[in-house]
């Protein structure tokens, strides 16, 4: 008997899960998990902080401990760019390589950093911040004296630039919008990260855009396109990222924004799945498809996706859920509020202890706890109950969040 193969393209934290899960479930067939980088599997949000600080070292990131691959017979492929899926061959190729013909395929391809399209832009001194790497030289670059610009006020340019001043750099932060995670946040909670990098030292500039990055021979200065000038020995450009769907696309699965999938994480086509940051998924609770580009994403959709490449797979309906570390703040958010009525706030804004709570049609869509732990649980329940709430009692810290939701 031919033992069937599953493979998995993508060997971040989802596909590395994924692998993970399927032995853990019993799979006994040929697990494939082909990787376009060079280092195994590791995880991404400590490349903000932790790491890029020099606080850990690379075996902190790792997903799973190098001897797992081997102990568990996964066919892990470092340096593996696959170039060829063929969904009627049922064969994927990554590049010279002999075509691998699989039962199931996972696809966890995950994101690439957004590009600046401006002159100089590939100057040496110039960075992106997703892999490794990345870090590691942006880490060479900061220090004491060092003057860095960051192009870019979402998450990963406010975390980067908390990093680069607790390593004593000078840091600009450039942003099209008036405040720093004012699109994904709102203003009344970007304030609070905005009075929190001022106190720090960052300086904070809005401007229209970005015209060119100027240097001889290295990064110098920013350019934007109203004609002032940002000098700095380093620019980090952290514009947003797009999830890696080309792969996808050609092979005739059905993409838009994402790999369509429904609510196991299957595509558009038999046997073949997708998990974290290219997966827009059919949220049985949300009710609406969804594409998040977080960590917790691929850690879970990646045993979900397993399970369902298994025929033991159920409604994949965690909540999104998203943290960050800046300085001594500390933040989680659950649910999703691509739009909301109002904002109610529990705590103090000034002290940064507080939860603050989305507001759609009288609804809790989503939720951002500040320094403030033991909530998660009742957050999650008040999203999922889609019940009305009584906004008095909701921002009261005297009333538990758990008495909020009736049975």
């Amino acid at each position: 008997m031919i033992e069937p193969t599953f493979a998995i393209v993508g060997a971040g934290l989802a596909g590395a899960r994924a692998a993970e899960a399927l032995r853990k479930e019993g799979f006994g067939g040929r697990v494939v998990l082909l990787g376009e980088e060079v280092d195994a599997p590791y995880d991404r949000p400590p490349l903000t902080k932790d790491y890029l600080r020099g606080e850990s070292d690379r075996a902190h990131l790792e997903v799973l401990p190098e001897a797992f691959y081997q102990d568990n017979a996964v066919d892990l492929r470092l340096g593996a760019r696959v170039t060829e899926l063929d969904l009627a061959a049922r064969t994927v190729r990554a590049g010279e390589s002999a075509p691998i013909t699989f039962d199931r395929l996972l696809l966890a391809t995950g994101s690439r950093p957004r590009k600046l399209a401006v002159p100089g832009a590939d100057l040496p001194g110039v960075y992106m911040l997703r892999r490794v790497g990345d870090a590691d030289a942006l880490h060479a670059a900061l220090g004491p004296g060092r003057r860095l610009v960051v192009i870019g006020g979402g998450w990963i340019g406010t975390e980067a630039a908390a990093s680069a001043r607790q390593l004593g750099a000078e840091v600009t932060l450039l942003m099209t919008s008036a405040l720093p995670l004012e699109r994904p946040i709102g203003p009344v909670a970007a304030a609070v990260y905005r009075d929190l990098h001022l106190e720090h030292g960052v300086g904070l500039e809005t401007i229209p855009g970005v015209a060119a990055i100027e240097g001889r021979g290295r990064a110098e200065a920013v350019l934007a396109s109203d004609g002032r000038r940002f000098e700095g020995d380093a620019v980090l450009v952290a514009i947003g990222a797009e999830p890696r769907t080309e792969l996808a696309a050609t092979s005739g699965l059905l993409v838009d924004g994402g790999v369509i999938v429904d609510e196991l994480l299957a595509a558009s086509a038999p046997g073949v799945f997708a998990a974290g940051d290219i997966a827009a998924a059919w949220h049985p609770v949300l009710g609406r498809r969804i594409r998040l580009d977080h960590w917790a994403a691929a850690k879970f959709q990646g045993p979900a996706a397993a399970r369902s490449m298994l025929g033991k797979g159920t409604p994949y309906e965690r909540l999104p859920y998203f943290y960050s570390d800046q300085y001594d703040m500390s933040m989680e958010s659950r649910g999703s509020a691509p739009a909301w009525d109002r904002i109610v706030v529990r705590g103090d804004l000034a002290a940064r202890s507080f939860v603050m709570f989305w507001i759609l049609d009288g609804r809790v869509a989503s939720a951002m706890n500040v320094n403030t732990q033991g909530v998660g649980k009742p957050i999650d329940a008040l999203i999922r109950s889609g019940q009305t709430v009584d906004e008095r009692a909701l921002a009261d810290p005297a009333t538990p969040l758990e008495t909020l939701v009736t049975a």
